[in-house]
């Protein structure tokens, strides 16, 4: 019982990390109506700018979040508006979905070539673990898990009683009807891409302090967070939520049955299942 516990607890962890990623995925679908494969990408963009203040200015991991989310929404604003806005118009969705797998590509070499391909951490060293009993939990997890109550709870706030939060939903729900009413698509479009960053940042930064920083994680953990969108529904951020929770937790209560090194394949297994059998998710999101 034990084991297991502790188990839930590392799922849980995992499941913020998941969580905050697959909500930016459901953005952009919703939004932009196409599967951003770079998302992945841009987690591991946030955890290297995170590592950029930890290094450089002797930041902490959490203090350096800032850096992060800023390096992370420049390189989604300049791939937008040199890449994305230029094949949106008059192209087929699946035309953005190869170039975002395009620019994936891009930014995990851009990675490796300047950071180098040897793994790296934050800060070297063995944590203190805090016991409950025979519970263990490292104060990082703390901050993981608290910090992504406090932004979920925080964009709750602002997609439900902003203007502009109103406005992504009413495009959300429907974008002709939207750009009749008088708002403005194209800067919904850039918030969107804004918000989605910032959050694939915060998530690659608490992935680099979970575990270590490499140029294929993100990547890695790309099917995991997709696992996780549309497990909730895919464009449904709260679903998106409820997903990445399931799709943690389920992935590492599996070590008791199965090599972790497999765990990743239980992520497949409910994205699969969840496709056969209800492919709009928990919370009726699009038809993948």
């Amino acid at each position: 019982m034990t084991d297991l516990l502790q188990l839930v607890i590392y799922g849980i962890v995992t499941g913020s990390i998941l969580a905050l990623g697959a909500i930016g995925v459901s953005l952009v679908f919703s939004i932009l109506r196409f599967a951003h494969f770079a998302h992945g990408d841009l987690m591991t963009i946030g955890a290297y700018g995170g590592l950029i203040g930890v290094s450089l200015a002797g930041l902490s991991p959490l203090a350096s979040i800032p850096i992060a989310v800023a390096l992370a929404v420049v390189v989604a604003l300049a791939a937008e508006y040199l890449l994305y806005r230029p094949l949106r118009t008059g192209s087929h969705t699946v035309i953005l979905l190869i170039s975002s797998f395009g620019l994936a590509l891009i930014l995990r070499s851009a990675v490796q070539l300047i950071a180098g391909p040897a793994p790296m951490v934050y800060r070297s060293g063995i944590q203190l673990p805090m016991r409950f009993g025979d519970i263990i939990i490292r104060p990082d997890h703390f901050w993981i898990i608290g910090g992504t109550i406090a932004i979920i709870i925080a964009l709750h706030l602002f997609l439900t009683y902003t203007k502009f939060g109103k406005a992504m939903r009413a495009m959300a729900d429907n974008m002709d009807l939207a750009r009749i009413s008088g708002i403005p698509a194209y800067r919904m479009i850039m918030l969107t891409w804004v918000i989605a960053a910032a959050l694939a940042a915060v998530a690659g930064v608490f992935l680099g302090m979970d575990t270590r920083l490499h140029p294929v994680m993100g990547w890695r953990l790309l099917l995991p967070v997709f696992a996780a969108a549309i497990l909730g529904g895919i464009g449904r951020p709260y679903g998106a939520i409820v997903g990445g929770f399931v799709i943690g937790i389920s992935m590492e209560v599996s070590t008791m049955f199965i090599d972790p090194g497999y765990k990743h394949a239980v992520a497949f297994a409910l994205l699969v299942l969840m496709l056969i059998v209800r492919p709009t998710g928990l919370f009726k999101g699009a038809s993948i």
